[in-house]
C-alpha cells in the first residue's frame, strides 16, 4: 500500500532515495524493487529487522534489479547521519505527525537531499484524523501517538520556509479512513470485533488483488476522505 507517487518522485536504476521512518518498509521495498540505491531508516530496531529481511529476500529472489543496494539504518530523524546533499529523494510518510520538534525534524530532511532533488512529505489529512481523535483519545493520546494535525497549508509553510518549492499534492487511501472511523467507535484495543474485523479482511482482499471497481471508487472517494495527504517539493538548485 503505497502513498507516495513514485512516478512523480523520478524514483528509478541509480537513484539515491531515503526512507526516512520507514516503519514496515513499504516505500523502501518500492525503491529497491525500481533499482534505486535505498536507505531503510528508522529508530525502532525491531523493525527494522524485519525490513532487512524483507530486502536480503528480495535480492535473493531477483525482485530488484542488479546494482540496487538496499540497507537498513537505525537513528533519530532529527540528527540524520549524512552529509549534505547526499540523496537524491527523500521520502518522509506518516512520521511527522509523531515528532514533537517537527521544524527540526523537516530541516534535516531538507539537508540531506541533493539540490535539484525531490522531497515527498505524508501525513494524515486534517478532517479523517479530527473525526478520529473526536471518537477516541486512545487513538491518538499514547506513547509515541499522534501528537498534532496537520492542515495542508499549515504544514506546507513549514517546508518552503527551508527554502524547497512546493510542486504538487493528492490525497490517498480514502477506504482507509471508513475503517479508521469504524475502529476508534468501537475502541481501538478491539481488532477482534466482528465489524472491525471485517472490514479489515476488504482492505487486506482490496490491497492484493486491485480490482478495477475499487480502485475507482477510492480514487473518486480520494479528494473527499482520503485518509493522508501526500506533499511533493523539489530543492532549488545550487
Amino acid at each position: 500500500m503505497l502513498t507516495v507517487d513514485f512516478d512523480r518522485l523520478k524514483i528509478g536504476a541509480g537513484t539515491t532515495v531515503i526512507d526516512v521512518g520507514c516503519g514496515a518498509g513499504r516505500h523502501s521495498f518500492e525503491a529497491y524493487r525500481r533499482g534505486a540505491d535505498v536507505v531503510a531508516f528508522d529508530q525502532d530496531g525491531e523493525e527494522l529487522n524485519n525490513v532487512d529481511a524483507i530486502l536480503q529476500a528480495m535480492a535473493d529472489q531477483g525482485e530488484a534489479p542488479p546494482g540496487a543496494k538496499a540497507e537498513v539504518v537505525k537513528g533519530d530523524a532529527l540528527e540524520l547521519p549524512y552529509r549534505d546533499g547526499e540523496f537524491d529523494c527523500v521520502i518522509a510518510s506518516e512520521i511527522l505527525e509523531h515528532v514533537p520538534e517537527d521544524d527540526r525534524a523537516i530541516g534535516e530532511l531538507v539537508r540531506v537531499l541533493k539540490p535539484g532533488g525531490l522531497l515527498a512529505i505524508t501525513v494524515p489529512r486534517w478532517m479523517p484524523e479530527k473525526i478520529c481523535w473526536l471518537l477516541s483519545d486512545a487513538y491518538h493520546a499514547n506513547e509515541g501517538g499522534h501528537i498534532r494535525i496537520y492542515r495542508a497549508d499549515e504544514l506546507l509553510k513549514k517546508v518552503e520556509v527551508h527554502g524547497m518549492r512546493f510542486q504538487h499534492q493528492h490525497h490517498a487511501h480514502a477506504l482507509h479512513s471508513p475503517f479508521w472511523w469504524l475502529k476508534c467507535a468501537v475502541g481501538v484495543d478491539k481488532p477482534d470485533h466482528p465489524a472491525v474485523a471485517a472490514y479489515h479482511k476488504l482492505l487486506v482482499w482490496d490491497m492484493m488483488s486491485k480490482p478495477w471497481l475499487t480502485r475507482v471508487v477510492e480514487d473518486a472517494l480520494n479528494p473527499l476522505i482520503g485518509k493522508s495527504i501526500a506533499l511533493y517539493f523539489q530543492k532549488p538548485a545550487a
